[in-house]
């Protein structure tokens, strides 16, 4: 699959490269990425070469994993990344991450509105799954604005770095209702 650009003139998700390696490495020091994500910790510099020259690339030449830099359209800064993990049968699970001095202004859920829109319409999925750590308040807002239907709790059903942890489910159907406002790509 090749990789595509979504924007909506306040956001712009691009397949991050190479140049931005070090602004991954330094969001993911972030005490909040590390609790409410996966991401190895400590984070190093080669977590973020690996992350970008495997994990993103190779997602994208295999259509096993969409992956998008979140970034301010105006200049073109690295705040967070979005992305798709393929399931099969017309599923994918969505996922998110954003940079503290960033949070709270409505940029994540843009960009989840974008990605929802081209795996809907472009990418040609009928499902989308979510899932975060019980807690993780702001991702499951976010996801609750998307339209996702928030179904439940499951015990031990997460995974971090070895250790089971509680996690809340949510899915989202193609033909659910999208909130108002919800972007199309």
């Amino acid at each position: 699959m090749d990789p595509f650009e979504l924007t909506d003139g306040v956001v712009l998700l691009r397949t991050p490269g190479p140049e931005d390696v070090d602004r991954i490495a330094e969001i993911c020091q972030d005490p909040d990425v590390q609790e409410w994500t996966t991401v190895p910790s400590p984070y190093r510099r080669e977590d973020a070469e690996g992350f970008v020259g495997g994990y993103v690339h190779d997602g994208w030449a295999k259509g096993t994993a969409c992956t998008w830099a979140v970034r301010d359209a105006a200049d073109g800064t690295l705040v967070g990344m979005v992305g798709l993990v393929m399931e099969g049968a017309g599923s994918a699970e969505i996922g998110y991450w954003l940079a503290p001095d960033r949070r709270g202004q409505g940029l994540m859920s843009r960009s989840v509105d974008l990605v929802v829109g081209a795996a809907f319409g472009r990418l040609g999925l009928v499902r989308l799954s979510w899932r975060a750590f019980v807690g993780n308040r702001p991702s499951r807002r976010v996801a609750e604005r998307a339209g996702f239907r928030v179904e439940g709790e499951l015990r031990g059903g997460g995974v971090q770095r070895g250790v089971r942890r509680d996690e809340w489910v949510g899915t989202l159907l193609r033909d659910d209702p999208r909130p108002a406002g919800a972007r199309a790509a």
